[in-house]
């Protein structure tokens, strides 16, 4: 097929820089009118609290005489699936504190019988039955924190940012909690430390919020009203919390968390021997002022940090895995929330791990984040890495200074350093590989309803003998209500815009005939639209029509992809969900590329559809499935999918699933044809709260690879846990034969100081 170069017109694409950037500004004038609307809602919720007269012990019994004195919150308002009635089930909150803590208190009536996915901690409160509080003590909707607790007693934890609706249950600390279970009611008591929540010992209003979770009714409810289409911790809708006397000081709150760990090990891969090993390192946290925190890493270890979920890739383009070591968690968004999903300046997965995903030793770090003052937040990380198998040693920093503006926006900057420790022959053989730094700014918009936002941000990559086609922009805008939703974002990016400490999605192109990476620039124009239909009662929740379109040109404005989606989802009341999907695609192939071992497919226009069909049961059930088919054209051939599995669930101690996932594809003449099979099963046993063991296995033929992971964790005291992890992995194709296996031992103990 012939190479056809359909043009997208540069003044088509300079108009729509344009239209964008005069909406972005007249958001900006229009979203100032919303300024009254928090105090507004502040003004309709509000919850005294006052010092307890007596003492309090969390055992979920509410028997001292200060709960009795403490005032009762029980208007709670229905949050899913609509935003418009009363709970079925009523919710009862008191407040109150000491010169240490701050207690709650929740009454939540409910049958004897309780969903409950796991006892594990920060299991969320989505799928479990559960009740949560909000807290904004500083009241600016710029950052809060966010406490859970089950019906079975599991904690769940975090700390929010008002610029982000995604929980990353990273930030872990010391609290307290109990609760008991009735034939129509359960209790929770909880008690926060002062010192765990960073303040300002003036301030007599803080932002709070309460909310509840009932499974077996599939209801969602809060304190205050909060629209359907936004989160239930979101911080632009808390309440007021009203303070008799100022709080009392938080006090210092510093902790040394050191660990020690034991390890065989043995790679038949590249034929190394069974060898024994240990390591020791430590972590800490310093308490800087009451909004600021310091956080130090030795030598961390991060072998009993789960492994990664296993993906069938069908993409021409590497795919993002998701970071789970801790210390690159938490607050982690200050770095990571620049640029837009497939483009991130930062990406920590880039520090200590090789291009292959290999562990790179960390010799250690430190980062310095909070708040400067009520408005501005910092971010400050240093890391530096050692030598391994010819990758040579690396120093990583950065630098994010977030200010804020209006009511619920923000301006940010950031600079990125990796510079690596290279001999002067390596400097010449790879100059590219000596440094890579990154600086740019953003402008998030936000009106205070959180309905409207707009951004636009500038990057810029610095690297050796690089002048030209080193930059990165983009401007968009949302909108977001019950009903309707849109977005629209206009992107360009450089060929030469390297991100060392990032990630971008699409410009490394991968050409299967010369066996080579190739960059290739490109400016995109994503546009989506969402339209929501509640029906107030009856057995469905909600529809949701979705239609997307995502528009790729290379640098020279020449087609380089066109995607066009429409995806319907049906929601039961009972939670089960239907979803249909459609696609057409048209795709310019700039360089061949093979999904199966023969002749790769060659340069040309690719126009094909293909469309799928999901459906979930209801998830509350002990036994739940779901089942996914799919197929179509695919390039110049054919796509078959199938993806299936299951959860049995015995609450709240057992639970199993199994996911299944198959693949065939076709292509004519010598381009070849293959099956991809991924098999996932995986089991977690909760003996108790502290008590934990869970198995993965992951065979996946296009990995070529059958991964077993099985760990077991004992939280012998709070925040500190005893793990033994075993880790076994095999070649699928020749069948099962040993790649490598290890099994570690790692204690650590958090101290407070």
């Amino acid at each position: 097929m012939p190479f056809n170069a359909h043009q997208f017109p540069r003044n088509t694409l300079i108009r729509m820089y344009r239209h964008i950037t005069f909406t972005i500004a007249l958001t900006l004038l229009c979203g100032i009118s919303f300024a009254q609307l928090l105090t507004s809602h502040q003004d309709q919720y509000k919850l005294h609290i006052r010092k307890a007269s007596t003492s309090i012990k969390v055992d979920g019994l509410f028997d001292e005489e200060a709960w009795d004195k403490a005032e009762t919150s029980t208007d709670f308002i229905r949050k899913f699936p609509n935003d418009l009635a009363i709970p079925i089930r009523r919710t009862i909150v008191k407040t109150t504190y000491d010169d240490a803590y701050i207690y709650f208190a929740f009454t939540s009536y409910d049958s004897s019988t309780h969903v409950i996915q796991s006892l594990k901690r920060d299991g969320g409160h989505e799928m479990n039955d559960a009740v949560g509080v909000v807290i904004d003590p500083l009241n600016q909707r710029t950052g809060g924190f966010f406490f859970v607790v089950s019906a079975f007693n599991t904690q769940t934890d975090d700390q929010l940012n008002g610029g982000s609706d995604q929980l990353s249950l990273s930030w872990d600390n010391k609290w307290y909690s109990a609760t008991k279970r009735y034939a129509d009611h359960w209790t929770a008591e909880i008690a926060i430390p002062f010192k765990t929540i960073r303040y300002k010992g003036d301030r007599k209003l803080w932002g709070i919020n309460f909310l509840r979770s009932d499974l077996k009714t599939n209801e969602y409810s809060c304190w205050t009203r909060i629209p359907i289409n936004f989160k239930s911790y979101d911080l632009g809708y808390t309440g007021s919390l009203l303070w008799d006397s100022p709080p009392p000081p938080a006090g210092s709150n510093m902790a040394f968390i050191p660990y020690v760990t034991g390890n065989l090990n043995s790679n038949k891969e590249n034929n190394q021997p069974l060898k024994a090993g240990g390591n020791a390192g430590f972590d800490a946290k310093v308490a800087l002022s009451s909004s600021l925190n310091l956080d130090l890493t030795v030598n961390p270890d991060f072998s009993q940090i789960e492994v990664d979920q296993q993906v069938t890739n069908l993409t021409r383009f590497n795919i993002f895995l998701p970071e789970k070591r801790t210390f690159f968690l938490e607050n982690s968004d200050i770095f990571s929330g620049y640029g837009i999903e497939p483009i991130r300046p930062f990406y920590s997965r880039r520090i200590g791990l090789d291009d292959d995903g290999n562990a790179i030793p960390i010799y250690g770090g430190a980062r310095l984040s909070g708040n400067l003052g009520s408005r501005t937040r910092i971010g400050i990380m240093n890391m530096e890495t050692g030598r391994k198998n010819g990758y040579a040693g690396q120093n990583y920093s950065a630098i994010s200074v977030n200010q804020g503006l209006f009511k619920r926006s923000l301006i940010k900057g950031y600079f990125l350093n990796r510079q690596g420790f290279m001999t002067e022959a390596e400097k010449q053989q790879d100059p590219l590989k000596a440094y890579g730094r990154n600086a740019g700014g953003e402008f998030a918009y936000s009106n205070l309803k959180g309905t409207w936002n707009a951004w636009l941000n500038f990057n810029k990559s610095f690297k050796p003998g690089i002048h030209t086609e080193n930059t990165y922009g983009s401007t968009g805008i949302g909108y977001s209500d019950d009903k309707f939703s849109m977005i629209v974002d206009v992107t360009s990016v450089g060929t030469n815009y390297y991100t060392d400490m990032g990630y971008v999605e699409r410009i490394e192109n991968y050409d299967a005939a010369r066996d080579t990476i190739v960059r290739v620039g490109f400016k995109h124009l994503f546009t989506e639209a969402t339209w929501r239909i509640a029906p107030p009662k009856g057995k469905i929740n909600r529809h949701t029509f979705n239609l997307s379109n995502y528009r790729v040109v290379n640098p020279d404005y020449s087609l380089n992809e066109n995607n066009l989606e429409f995806d319907y989802q049906l929601e039961f009341s009972n939670t089960a969900s239907l979803n249909a999907e459609v696609s057409n695609n048209t795709v310019q192939l700039l360089f061949p590329i093979s999904f199966t071992d023969a002749t790769p497919i060659p340069v040309a226009r690719y126009k094909y559809s293909n469309g799928s069909i999901k459906f979930n049961s209801d998830i509350r059930k002990t036994f739940n499935y779901f089942l996914m088919a799919g197929g179509g054209e695919f390039y110049n051939g054919t796509v078959k999918q199938l993806q299936t599995g299951f959860t049995y669930r015995k609450q709240p101690s057992l639970s199993f699933t199994l996911a299944f996932e198959y693949n065939q594809l076709r292509f004519p003449l010598t381009y070849g044809k293959t099956e991809l099979f991924l098999i996932a099963p995986r089991v977690e046993i909760s003996f108790s709260t502290n008590l934990f063991w869970t198995t993965f296995l992951q065979y996946n033929t296009q990995n070529n690879n059958f991964n077993i992971n099985s760990r077991f964790q004992w939280r012998y005291k709070p925040m500190s846990d005893l793990f033994l992890v075993y880790t076994d992995n095999y070649f699928t194709d020749p069948l099962l034969k040993n790649k490598s296996r290890a099994l570690v031992l790692k204690l650590n103990y958090w101290l407070n100081l």
